[in-house]
Parts: C-alpha cells; sequence; structure tokens
C-alpha cells in the first residue's frame, strides 16, 4: 500500500523498502544522533540542522534515527520528581548527545516555569491542564523550547538572523510568539487565516510588535501551512534568508510535548492510579499526540491512545478504513484542530513503519461537531461544574465514551476557556472568567499584515525584508 499526504508533497511507501531509513533502534548508544527525513531522499542531518532547517530538504519531516528507552529505575521513582526534574531526564534522552548538560538543564527549567497539573474531573477520568503557560496553551512548552534551543544554536553559530515562519490556527501563533519574544537573533513571521481565529489569540500574536511580525492571510490554516512549506522549497528565498519553522513539524516544537505525559503519569502515580494509563488528546496537526507516543516507545506505560478529532476527521476515518485522504479543513469551534491535512500524521506513519494494524492498534479515534462540543461542555459544567474549552471538550468526551473499567485517562484541556470565552458561555450559560494575562494582551493595539493566499505574494513580501 501506498498514500500521498499532500501537504508534505510526497508519497510515503510500505515499510521494508530497503535501504532507505536507519529503523529505529530503541535503547542507548554512544553515537550522536542523527535525524532522518520522512521522505528518506534527504542526507541524515544532526540536531542542530534539523531544528535549523525545520523541514528536511525533501519536503520530509525530520526524525531521531532511535528512541532512547529511559531505565526502569526512573518511572519506579517519577512519583517522587519534580516535573522540571521529570523533563530534564526526558530532554536528556533525546536531546543529551547534542546540548551540553548545563545548557540543556537551563533550557528546560527556563521552559517549564509554570505547572501542568491533572484535575480529577470524575472517577478516573483527569483533565491534564496544559494552559497555566505564558499564553495559556499546550504550546507554551514546545515553543519555549524551541525558542530557547534554536537560540543556543544560533549563539554557536555566530552568524545572521533566523528567519521563523509559522502557521497557526490560533494557540501555536500566541505561543510561537511570545516564546521567542525578544530572543536575539530570531525574527517570527505567524501566519494566520482572517476571520478564522478567536480575538483573544488573535491579539496574543498581533500586539506584540518588537521581532514578531503577524500576517493575515486571506485563506484558511491549510493556506497558510502550505505557503510556509513552499517557502521552504524555494531556493532564491532560501538563499535571500535563513528559514526555519515553529511548527509541530519542528523536531524541537514536538518532542519536548512529551514531558508532560510523563509528568501525568507521574501524579497518576501519587495517587495510586498509575495502572492501565490512557492518553486522550484532542488532535489537529498531530503533534502533541506524536509526542505522546515517544513517550510510549521510552518506555512510558501507556495503554492505548485516543485521538479526538473536531468535524476535520481525516485520521478518525483513516482508524476505521486504512485510507488516509486529506481534504479542505472545515472551520469549527474548535478552531485550533481545523486541520485537514496534519503534517505530523507522517511521522506516526514512518514510526510504524506504515502498518495499519499496529498504528490502529495502539490509537482509536473520535469525531464531533460543533453541537456536539457545546452539549460536552454543557454537560460537564452542570455535571461536575467543571469548564472545557472545545477542544478539551473533545477530549473529555472521546474519553468518556471510550475508557473501559479499571483503566484511568488523561485528556488534554489544551486552552483555558477564556479564549473561547463566547463561545464557551454560550454553550454552559454561565461567566467566564478572564484572567489578568489574557485581558492585558486585549489592551494591546493589532499590527498586522494582510495578504493574499499566492505564495508569490508572500515570497515577494518576504524578499523586502
Amino acid at each position: 500500500m501506498w498514500f500521498e499526504f499532500h501537504s508534505l508533497g510526497v508519497a510515503l511507501l510500505p515499510a521494508l523498502r530497503g535501504g532507505e531509513k536507519p529503523h529505529l533502534r530503541l535503547g542507548g548508544g554512544a553515537l550522536i544522533m542523527k535525524y532522518y527525513s520522512t521522505n528518506h531522499k534527504a542526507p541524515l542531518a544532526s540536531l542542530h540542522e534539523a531544528v535549523v532547517r525545520g523541514l528536511a530538504p525533501d519536503r520530509g519531516l525530520y526524525m531521531p534515527e532511535r528512541i532512547n528507552r529511559l531505565p526502569q529505575e526512573f518511572f519506579d521513582n517519577i512519583d517522587k520528581l519534580s516535573f522540571q526534574e521529570i523533563a530534564y531526564n526526558v530532554a536528556q534522552a533525546f536531546f543529551g548527545e547534542d546540548v551540553e548538560p548545563e545548557a540543556l538543564k537551563k533550557i528546560v527549567y527556563d521552559t517549564l516555569a509554570f505547572d501542568c497539573p491533572i484535575v480529577e474531573v470524575e472517577p478516573n477520568i483527569y483533565s491534564l491542564e496544559l494552559f497555566h503557560g505564558p499564553t495559556l496553551a499546550f504550546k507554551d512548552v514546545g515553543a519555549r523550547f524551541m525558542a530557547r534551543l534554536l537560540q543556543y544554536f544560533i549563539r554557536q553559530e555566530g552568524k545572521e538572523q533566523v528567519n521563523v515562519l509559522v502557521a497557526t490556527s490560533g494557540d501555536t501563533g500566541s505561543a510561537v510568539a511570545n516564546g521567542f519574544l525578544g530572543v536575539d537573533g530570531i525574527h517570527v513571521y505567524v501566519l494566520y487565516p482572517k476571520g478564522k481565529v478567536s480575538k483573544i489569540q488573535e491579539s496574543q500574536f498581533t500586539t506584540l510588535g518588537q521581532n514578531i511580525t503577524a500576517i493575515e492571510i486571506d485563506g484558511v490554516f491549510d493556506d497558510c501551512q502550505r505557503l510556509v512549506k513552499s517557502a521552504f522549497m524555494d531556493d532564491e528565498l532560501c538563499h535571500h534568508m535563513k528559514l526555519t519553522s515553529a511548527n509541530s513539524i519542528n523536531v524541537a516544537r514536538f518532542l519536548p510535548q512529551a514531558f508532560y505525559y510523563f509528568y501525568a503519569y507521574a501524579q497518576l502515580k501519587r495517587l495510586g492510579k498509575e495502572n492501565d494509563y490512557v492518553i486522550c488528546v484532542p488532535s489537529g496537526n498531530f503533534g502533541n499526540i506524536t509526542a505522546a507516543i515517544f513517550g510510549q516507545k521510552m518506555g512510558l506505560p501507556v495503554k492505548r491512545f485516543i485521538a479526538a478529532n473536531n468535524a476535520n476527521d481525516i485520521v478518525y476515518k483513516y482508524l476505521q478504513t486504512g485510507k488516509y485522504e486529506p481534504c479542505a479543513s472545515k472551520q469549527t469551534i474548535a478552531n485550533a484542530m481545523d486541520v485537514g491535512d496534519p503534517s505530523n500524521f507522517a511521522r506516526i506513519y514512518d514510526l510504524f513503519n506504515g502498518s495499519y494494524e499496529q498504528i490502529s492498534a495502539i490509537m482509536s479515534g473520535a469525531t464531533y461537531s460543533d453541537e456536539q462540543i457545546r452539549k460536552a461542555m454543557k454537560a460537564c459544567h452542570d455535571t461536575t461544574g467543571y469548564i472545557l474549552d472545545p477542544h478539551g471538550a473533545c477530549g473529555y468526551e472521546a474519553l468518556k465514551e471510550q475508557l473501559q473499567p479499571g483503566e484511568h485517562g488523561v485528556f488534554g484541556e489544551t486552552a483555558h476557556p477564556a479564549k473561547f470565552k463566547n463561545v464557551v458561555e454560550d454553550a454552559i450559560g454561565a461567566e467566564v472568567q478572564i484572567p489578568e494575562r489574557l485581558a492585558a494582551f486585549m489592551k494591546g493595539t493589532k499590527q498586522s499584515v494582510e495578504m493574499s493566499k499566492e505564495f508569490d505574494d508572500f515570497k515577494a513580501f518576504l524578499m523586502k525584508q
């Protein structure tokens, strides 16, 4: 079997196509980690090269050539460790061969200057609150980590400015913009679809100024993502300026998202509920759940995964049929998941050598309409008092429907409900308080560049920078 991922412009081939990739080796090793492309047509890259490039020259996504398992002692004692200590151990397994220990420790500890607690919503159903960072969204972890790692590599190079291109359907833009704000040697261009992100989300990356440029695209998220990927493939543009991406296509963005699944396990263990650990992830571009699967490969004892979709149900349909059929994204009230061609599914496909049987064995899916999302928010609030955002509502509902007796489930509450204030209030019939951090963004002045969805226009703009 083979099928095409249009957003990556490649065909993914079945497993056992000889010699095209170094199969992932579980276990340690003295060799410096190399990164290969999911398209298997680009040279192996160092972590430094993979992070700075973002996308491989053959339009594939970078993957580590092996996954180092963490020792059993780590899991035996994980409940006695802090979030930062847990994350540092995980980061060492990923990046320890490429980054000096003290530098890596500083990157991790600076990144995680906030908590990601689990909160019991119903018996054995826990919300993993990922909204306690600066922009109140889960992407703060990956964005802050990548900003600091990229700065580490730039300082090593001592060369020209690096330009970060990021497409956003909502939270990525704010997390990346704030993660990179004021970082020397880096300029960020945030591309977002006009009229398709919430006002609060928009204010978090259009009011910053400094080294952040917001570009309002007359199109949908997939158009923004296509422009970013096309920029990397344009030789003239790449010669003109040094480009990288901060979307979850970048290994330094998505891999750190594994940190909080280890931490959630530690918190469950403190409660004596670590057995039969199930992770449910509201999924858009599939970087978050991919990071969780990497965690399992590193030894994290996850029984299975649930990918919760909104109406953009491409992966849900794949899990039912074995056919991956991308399509134009649909606008929903869970807008950060409005992705019709999720890039990171290429990583999942590659990780399991294209085996539908293996993928469907560890991961199930769910899909919800806007009306179902509203009902889930209301039902949860009415019965438990807990307020969900629209994305977390997908995760909550999927976990509630699919959790089996004896299992302990954690769903990602990926953003603070106040970021979707009107939608949430309409659904639950109650007021949602806006945290002061969000209110401060709302007071700023919008600064953005309006642009068509044509690549020629985007290229012309960048060539003038």
